[in-house]
């Protein structure tokens, strides 16, 4: 991060035409992942594992399903259950492997 950079402020993120529905993802590479698992979404990362970034709470109410897609380990599981508390509107979506861009590897080794 440069100098006087603030992360809570900063994201990633890869958009549908039309989406269906926001993934928040911890990394740009999940996030990327993500989205090519599912295309009809947006994909956005957090850049680290946040409950509450700062940008969050203006999407909060855009009337589109929001999922909270980080690991499936114990930060990843942590941070969620804690971001879920803070808006109870979004659901929890849990990649199938460790992370999105595993998920998305291994889909790819099975075809």
């Amino acid at each position: 991060m440069a100098k006087g950079s603030k992360k809570q402020l900063g994201a990633f993120s890869v958009k549908a035409d039309k989406p269906k529905s926001i993934i928040i993802c911890e990394s740009a590479i999940d996030a990327m992942s993500c989205f090519a698992l599912f295309p009809d979404c947006i994909t956005v990362s957090t850049s680290g594992t946040h409950p509450s970034p700062a940008w969050l709470s203006k999407i909060i109410n855009c009337n589109i399903r929001i999922f909270c897609g980080f690991d499936d380990d114990d930060t990843g599981n942590s941070i969620a259950n804690e971001m879920i508390r803070l808006y109870p509107d979004i659901k929890r979506l849990k990649p199938q492997k460790h992370d999105w861009n595993d998920t998305l590897i291994s889909k790819i080794q099975s075809e």
